[in-house]
């Protein structure tokens, strides 16, 4: 039968784990790859049968791929600390890897923001590529939202991960300044450009397209809610490109005065 390790990269994730792993006991082999987790995440992670690799944080892309490359299975699937397989995804992930007509797949997402599972805002069905045969695949390096580049032809699996992303107002505003600091740096290494003029219509279209293109309004006052914090994380993402650019510019005008 064809094997499958679950990969899992955590960091002071003991409120997660223990629930992440009991979702995917179908598996052959769970990797958990730690950063530094001072919580007990790792403990728990070795009582549960997990094998733990301590290691630094390079990254979501390099981690994840440190991950694959750890592997000892034929198929591997990442999975975040804070998502969630089904029964019935698992049947089906075990069904796709043991008739294998691709050589990776998507899957979609099910996320809950604050009190409610979000159906529209563009957060659903919110495809994520997860499922690679191992040696056919590698995720990118950006910074924020790097993805599973598949060697050959991907499919489409129809369950749904369950992610448990935003549980209380708090976590949603740390990951949006975290998210709008890292891809700020990931626009930067493009080359991209950006003033605050740029900045705000970016902030503005991006209200309007998650709230009214994308029938955030149907998701009641979470539907609002997260198109205002996604119209702040592209304002401040953009925002923190031009502070970028500036002290670049800054520190350029400086190394010409020394000469």
């Amino acid at each position: 039968m064809t094997t499958l390790t679950v990969i899992i990269a955590t960091k002071n994730e003991v409120d997660n784990i223990k629930e992440c792993i009991e979702s995917v006991r179908f598996a052959d082999e769970v990797i958990v790859l730690d950063s530094g987790s001072t919580d007990g995440t790792v403990e728990l992670a070795k009582t549960l049968g997990a094998h733990v690799i301590e290691t630094d944080w390079p990254g979501y892309g390099p981690q994840q791929n440190r991950g694959i490359d750890a592997a000892t299975c034929d198929w591997v699937f990442s999975l975040d600390a804070d998502e969630r397989i089904t029964q019935a995804l698992a049947q089906e992930i075990r069904a796709v890897i043991n008739q294998p007509l691709f050589y990776g797949f998507d899957v979609p997402r099910r996320s809950l923001f604050i009190s409610r599972f979000l159906r529209h805002s563009g957060w659903w069905p919110d495809r994520t590529r997860r499922l690679v045969r191992r040696g056919k695949g590698q995720f990118t390096s950006h910074a924020i939202h790097a993805n599973l580049r598949v060697d050959g032809n991907v499919g489409h699996l129809t369950q749904p991960i369950v992610h448990y992303s935003y549980r209380h107002l708090d976590s949603v505003i740390e990951k949006m300044n975290r998210y709008s600091s890292g891809s700020a740096g990931d626009m930067y290494a493009c080359g991209k450009r950006a003033t605050l003029l740029t900045a705000t219509l970016h902030g503005v279209w991006t209200f309007l397209r998650t709230y009214i293109l994308k029938l955030g309004v149907l998701d009641g006052a979470e539907g609002f809610i997260v198109s205002v914090a996604n119209a702040e994380g592209s304002y401040y993402k953009h925002l923190k490109l031009r502070e970028l650019l500036l002290r670049k510019t800054k520190q350029l005008v400086s190394i010409e005065n020394q000469a």
